[in-house]
């Protein structure tokens, strides 16, 4: 069986983070491990509080995994401060593996900010020239850059920008866009438009956790990198589709969707 590490937050609503992951890889049929680099208190509705884990637990977390079981891809969410993605660069630097797949989480869906200011600068220096890919949405695209992104010329000069940043692909999710959820992948040579229909829906936490998980999974399981991100854009999809009313605020995304129409 394949293996993939998830190095992020815990959400203990379910929907995101960690856990969305492992739910993830776990409906792709590959083996999940994780690193806990934050644990939060959230729902649907809220962050009401975070907790960094010491650097040293999130050293050993990684090693442990690393130097028993290792990991065909990993996918990075939550980081949180600037020390935590100093210590994961050092430590990804160390074992050197194939995939790397860099979620830079910022702010959650409630709006709540998940990565101290200080830290930004870190993910870029750092963590950006070792990853195979890096999936911002368009706020964290401006982060990134610098830049406001108001038009499609601006998602493919904010493409450019990440990429030579260091990053060997970008993908800059159009969720944020009025109309359809169009993505760009930029592999550095090529500009692919991944076309999404907008779904009508408020169940959509943990989404852009979901989408790298997914990708992860993929790559792990030997696709190329387009093949997993459009394979991945299509299981959120229809995880949105499928997704779960639980909550007062943002439902989860139905990471099992494929199973319950097997068992029915």
């Amino acid at each position: 069986m394949k293996t993939a590490l998830t190095i992020a937050g815990s959400d203990s609503g379910g929907g995101a983070g960690i856990q969305a992951d492992l739910k993830t890889f776990s409906a792709h049929g590959v083996f999940g491990m994780s690193v806990i680099t934050s644990v939060t208190a959230q729902n649907t509705v809220e962050v009401r509080s975070v907790q960094h884990i010491d650097i040293n637990v999130i050293r050993d977390q990684m090693e442990a995994v690393l130097d028993d079981i290792g990991a065909d891809a990993i996918k990075i969410g939550m980081l949180g401060s600037a020390k935590i993605a100093k210590a994961v660069a050092e430590v990804l630097t160390i074992y050197n593996p194939k995939h790397i797949i860099l979620d830079p989480v910022m702010i959650s869906k409630s709006g709540h900010h998940l990565l101290e200011t200080d830290a930004v600068s870190e993910l870029k220096n750092k963590l950006l020239p070792l990853s195979s890919l890096v999936t911002p949405n368009l706020p964290e695209a401006e982060e990134l850059t610098g830049c406001k992104i108001k038009t499609k010329q601006d998602v493919y000069s904010a493409s450019e920008a990440i990429h030579q940043l260091g990053a060997q692909a970008v993908l800059i999710k159009g969720g944020h866009f009025a109309g359809n959820s169009d993505d760009l992948f930029y592999d550095g040579e090529t500009f692919t438009w991944l076309k999404g229909e907008r779904i009508q829906t408020s169940n959509t936490h943990g989404t852009g956790c979901t989408l790298s998980a997914a990708i992860a999974a993929n790559l792990a399981k030997g696709l190329t990198m387009s093949e997993a991100i459009k394979t991945a854009k299509a299981y959120v999809t229809r995880a949105i589709q499928n997704s779960l009313s639980i909550g007062k605020g943002h439902g989860p995304l139905n990471h099992f969707h494929n199973f319950e129409k097997i068992n029915h």
